[in-house]
């Protein structure tokens, strides 16, 4: 799994954050790792130089799931660190339901052809 993480020109892009962005998305994620081609992480501050106050830094998450289309969520929050946090966790929640109804899915196949045998 690939990640690739993308800023606006209002949110510093160092290194430093880049890794620790990195960091907790492959931790949130890492259970998915063989099930994901990519994930993207775009992260934004919405009032930009304006300087407001509240819940203005954005955190797109976009998952690549290999032979599906793509999944996005979105979290906005106080700091870019919270944002991230919170978007990974929407993330782990939306892979969970859809390959849970993906292999839920295939294991009903499974039985009903065991059953007719």
């Amino acid at each position: 799994m690939k990640i690739q993480v993308n800023t606006d020109h209002n949110v510093d892009g160092s290194e430093a954050v880049v890794q620790q962005v990195e960091a907790e998305v492959q931790a949130a994620l890492e259970r998915f790792e063989d099930r994901l081609t990519r994930v993207e992480v775009h992260l934004g501050d919405e009032s930009g130089d304006k300087g407001g106050s509240g819940a203005d830094k954005r955190c797109l998450l976009e998952a690549r799931p290999a032979g599906m289309q793509p999944v996005v969520v979105t979290d906005f929050a106080e700091t870019l660190e919270q944002a991230v946090v919170g978007a990974s966790q929407k993330m782990q929640s939306l892979l969970n339901s859809t390959f849970g109804r993906i292999d839920g899915r295939d294991a009903d196949a499974t039985i009903r052809q065991n059953e007719a045998t």
